[in-house]
């Protein structure tokens, strides 16, 4: 038996099952740690979870009671950006770390809204579904009835990594750029030539509204009917971040009644969606699977930051990205900085 237990759900997240923890391992090497599974239903996994020195979520909601059940649990790690898979609260309250994996697919997902900015914006899957069902005359006269892309107004509503990336990428479309976000400070804003503004204001001045909130208290279900009668007839509204900060039945009346002109989301209220979904049958919704974060680096990138945090945590030291700070001044681990860093607790 290993020295120390690192309990995981059975099954796959986001990527395909049965591909082993050969990148979680390899930070581990030499620390004698094992990933046990356990069943992916709550009492199966607290079971297999309560001696567990460590958690790591995936696959299943990591609830108050089995937090509650754990004896010795040093940290819960996620490999996921968001963290409302777990409650954050309870771990919170029994003083367990949590972390995420905060930087790893920000390059990706800002891609993937930038694509879907420009998808909505030239109507590519309705350009695609004209030319393939012999409407090829349709094409050109669409577009005549929308403005060029440059000197238009993109609104972020939260800016973050993501949204500070997409940023980077937007400013050479000559768009103008507005963001608000509660949460950080003003001053970052005009370093990526972006002007700080209210809500109302990004609501009522942008061509396109980018949600990127996460799936926080605070965010869920933020957005809704009120929100999408500010916005343009002519926007297009955006989402990558959570589809828990939007209440769809708002934004599907929007686009039914043309409030807005276009949605373009890799993320729905409930995934899958159900087959009577509206937004699945709209011609005017540009939808993708919850995929903005995948590519080729995407599994080994945030395995590996899976192992790394297990390995600091079970070694006695402060994880990298804790999203819970406040319990570190209270556990037994240490604080460590042996280079300097840019986000963290280290910092």
């Amino acid at each position: 038996m290993a020295k120390f237990k690192i309990a995981t759900p059975a099954g796959a997240s986001f990527t395909t099952q049965g591909g082993g923890y050969d990148d979680e391992m390899a930070p581990l090497a030499g620390l004698d740690a094992e990933i046990v599974e356990g069943p992916a239903n709550e009492q199966g996994f607290l079971d297999v979870a309560r001696d567990a020195d460590a958690i790591y979520a995936k696959g299943m909601r990591i609830t108050k009671t089995v937090i509650d059940g754990l004896r010795q649990c040093r940290a819960i790690v996620l490999g996921s950006v968001g963290v409302d898979s777990v409650d954050v609260a309870a771990a919170t309250a029994r003083g367990i770390p949590v972390t995420n994996c905060p930087d790893t697919f920000i390059e990706e997902v800002a891609d993937h809204a930038m694509a879907l900015l420009l998808a909505g914006f030239r109507r590519v899957i309705e350009q695609d579904r004209m030319v393939r069902e012999g409407r090829w005359r349709e094409g050109r006269p669409a577009l005549l009835q929308i403005p060029r892309l440059m000197g238009q107004t993109l609104g972020f509503i939260a800016f973050g990594h993501v949204a500070r990336a997409m940023a980077r990428r937007a400013k050479p479309f000559g768009l103008r750029m507005i963001a608000y976000d509660p949460f950080i400070e003003e001053l970052v804003m005009p370093d990526y030539d972006v002007v700080p503004a209210t809500l109302a204001e990004v609501l009522r001045q942008s061509d396109f509204v980018s949600l990127h909130a996460p799936a926080t208290p605070e965010a869920e279900r933020m957005l809704g009917e009120e929100h999408f009668r500010q916005m343009k007839k002519t926007a297009i509204f955006i989402n990558t971040g959570r589809g828990a900060t939007v209440r769809e039945e708002g934004l599907i009346k929007a686009l039914q009644e043309g409030w807005i002109a276009h949605a373009a989301l890799d993320v729905l209220e409930t995934e899958p969606p159900g087959n009577n979904n509206p937004l699945l049958a709209m011609p005017n919704v540009t939808l993708s699977a919850h995929v903005a974060s995948a590519s080729a680096r995407f599994d080994p990138a945030r395995k590996q930051h899976v192992g790394r945090e297990l390995a600091l945590v079970l070694s006695g030291r402060w994880p990298m990205s804790c999203v819970n700070p406040s319990v570190l001044m209270r556990s037994d681990l240490r604080r460590w900085q042996p280079v300097s860093m840019t986000r963290g607790p280290n910092s």
